[in-house]
């Protein structure tokens, strides 16, 4: 059975399907235009490429976006993609795609992939942190997203900065319009931006050749990374920490963040694995393709 999903990004949109095995038979992907009508135009386009390079009909669709769906109204909410923000997208993925579509935040959606199979297979309570573009986090035990009452579990990126040091006290102001979000402290361009360059490929060429100043924004990040994610364990508590996004190809969170984690956790001991998304930027889309069980 082959199923299909969409990772709405910021910056590409990637239409996919998968077999029942979970390898993938098309792969097919469009910068994101930036704007509402074309983007749905873009995944419409996208879909029929994919559906030709599978060779079959995508009976349904499941898709991962910034954001979610507001269960009150039905709109999208939260979205660092503004543009979706108060728009009903799902239906209106729904008319223009004519079948049943299933929409989760893209968090979410990495926390499902790595569960299904990925760096959190096998594990209970997995909780997946997306540290790119945007920060936000996923939560999912024993197989399923825990999305909560109000749609809102693992909104970790609009949370503040624990412990903050009195330079870092309010914090940068944050489009959601609050200040001091871990989405201005620790998401990529955060990281590029306190080392003084204009991308994180750049700092980490810094650091690379040595560079002082870049060696120190990431130790700077590193520290406030770990608090961030040793917050998120005193509520969760999780089995296993999963890093997505740009950032997560830095290894040497891999190698620090658990002992600077350790020292704000409430506990007198902190075995939690921190480990890199199996499935790289596949697992968004994987997830996407996951929000169908087979068997529907």
């Amino acid at each position: 059975m082959i199923r299909f999903g969409v990772d709405f990004g910021g910056t590409k949109i990637e239409a996919a399907a998968l077999d029942g095995d979970g390898h993938f038979v098309a792969r097919v992907r469009k910068p994101n235009p930036g704007n509402y009508d074309e983007a749905l135009e873009v995944v419409s386009d996208l879909l029929v490429d994919a559906e030709c390079m599978a060779g079959a009909k995508a009976g349904r669709l499941g898709m991962g976006i910034p954001g979610s769906i507001s269960p009150r109204t039905g709109l999208i909410r939260n979205a660092n993609s503004v543009y979706l923000n108060g728009r009903p997208f799902e239906q209106d993925l729904i008319a223009r795609l004519e079948r049943p579509v299933r929409l989760a935040n893209d968090a979410n959606c990495l926390a499902l992939s790595e569960a299904a199979d990925g760096a959190g297979a096998g594990q209970g309570v997995v909780f997946a942190a997306i540290l790119g573009t945007g920060c936000g986090g996923g939560l999912v035990v024993d197989g399923r997203i825990i999305e909560g009452r109000n749609g809102i579990a693992g909104e970790w990126g609009h949370t503040p900065l624990p412990w903050p040091t009195p330079e870092e006290y309010p914090g940068p102001a944050c489009w959601c319009g609050r200040k001091g979000c871990l989405e201005n402290w620790i998401a990529g361009p955060a990281f590029s931006r306190d080392a003084g360059h204009p991308t994180g490929q750049a700092t980490m060429a810094a650091i690379e050749v040595g560079d002082a100043s870049a060696m120190a924004a990431l130790d700077r990040y590193i520290d406030r990374t770990g608090r961030a994610l040793a917050a998120m364990c005193d509520l969760l508590d999780p089995d296993v920490i999963v890093l997505g996004g740009g950032m997560s190809n830095v290894e040497a969170l891999y190698d620090r963040l658990p002992a600077a984690i350790a020292p704000h956790a409430f506990s007198d001991t902190f075995e939690t694995p921190v480990r890199k998304a199996m499935h790289g930027d596949s697992s968004g889309v994987r997830g996407a393709v996951w929000l169908w069980p087979l068997e529907a």
